[in-house]
């Protein structure tokens, strides 16, 4: 019944412009030609972004929202996932009805909109998390949740998408910035030091384990501290404090009842020709072979679970993002959406190694789903 009522609520013709829309090429782009292309942001290069992302991201969004109609196992029925559908037609005909942009007036004005559809689409994760809970309350509880493939390989198309239209509308909307921080074009740092974003991402993840737990193993951090490359220190940040989060909880979890100071997590930065790895690794017990495929999937998490179900989806605010399961699997698409990858090794009984693998080239395009 939600699902009929919220179909009537958009038109026919909106659907259908959906459909077409959605049967468009999108077009990739790569690290480096966002950072050549943003190094000048003239007035005219400014026209030319907006310009080209009124006609991309209404392909982009609209694939979305059509994919959000045909999940398996009725989950494109749960309310939170209707939810998201919502904000994905609404940000869809929010961009359709922008006019053309032909001067900078127009492109200052659209620049405002494509901000208020990012901060529309901020809750994404927690809502689609909370959706796929409805479902997991209501399945046979014989399914197996990593057989729950086309679910998993949906998240995974739906996520990385996500990635790509924050990155493109956040890197626009910051060239607007009157005032870059040094070496900033846009998100992107164009001499950014990962022992550095390390440091910061480590100290978080020890401040929320020290709240958790009353104490934190220490992170030590080995590498070239002048080393730097060009990178967005956001998504590296968010994937190394994911690792860094885990390797604690293990060490801390681990050694709660003994006497023994508990062994540091080590963090190492080497730089390659080709990738910059960052290897995490911790004496936390390890994982279990027969747990190594759960740890990417969607449908699991050791973590108690934050997200309520009777979270008023209306609410905007921002729910926490540990303990839903989904750090690692977002952090790997964070780090696949330039180039990199994510690799976890473990030896149970001792401890997990994460490697964390950054393409230096900075030339991969945007894998597109």
């Amino acid at each position: 019944m939600a699902a009929k009522k919220l179909y009537e609520s958009f038109s026919k013709s909106l659907m259908e412009e959906v459909h077409r829309w959605g049967c468009m090429k999108q077009t990739g782009v790569s690290l480096r030609y966002m950072m050549e292309f943003g190094s000048k942001p003239t007035e005219k290069n400014l026209l030319i972004s907006a310009q080209f992302l009124h006609k991309e991201l209404p392909i982009r969004i609209a694939r979305r929202a059509i994919e959000l109609e045909s999940l398996p196992y009725a989950l494109s029925e749960k309310p939170a996932v209707l939810k998201v559908r919502d904000w994905y037609l609404d940000s869809f005909r929010d961009m359709r009805s922008f006019p053309e942009i032909k001067d900078s007036s127009d492109e200052r004005e659209f620049t405002q909109m494509i901000k208020a559809i990012k901060v529309r689409h901020n809750n994404v994760v927690p809502m689609m998390a909370l959706g796929v809970q409805q479902l997991k309350k209501v399945m046979d509880p014989k399914i197996v949740y990593e057989d729950l493939d086309e679910i998993h390989q949906f998240l995974d198309r739906f996520y990385m998408s996500r990635i790509g239209i924050r990155m493109l509308i956040g890197q626009h909307v910051e060239l607007h910035n009157p005032n870059p921080p040094p070496h900033c074009v846009g998100y992107i740092n164009t001499k950014m030091s990962p022992m550095k974003v390390a440091r910061n991402a480590s100290e978080d993840a020890r401040f929320i384990c020290l709240r958790e737990y009353g104490s934190a193993p220490e992170v030590n951090i080995y590498g070239d501290p002048d080393f730097t490359f060009p990178y967005v220190p956001s998504h590296l940040h968010l994937m190394v404090f994911e690792l860094v989060k885990n390797s604690l909880r293990a060490v801390q979890e681990r050694n709660m009842d003994s006497d023994r100071v508990a062994p540091p997590v080590r963090i190492i930065v080497a730089d390659g020709l080709e990738d910059v790895t960052i290897k995490v690794s911790d004496e936390g017990g390890g994982i279990a072979r027969s747990g190594l495929p759960k740890i990417f999937t969607y449908l699991y998490s050791t973590a108690k679970n934050p997200l309520d179900e009777n979270l008023d989806i209306d609410s905007t605010d921002a729910v926490t993002m540990a303990g839903y399961g989904y750090g690692l699997p977002i952090s790997r698409l964070y780090a696949r959406y330039f180039g990199g990858d994510l690799q976890i090794i473990s030896m149970e009984g001792y401890g997990t190694d994460a490697y964390l693998h950054l393409s230096r080239l900075g030339d991969s395009q945007e894998p597109l789903p």
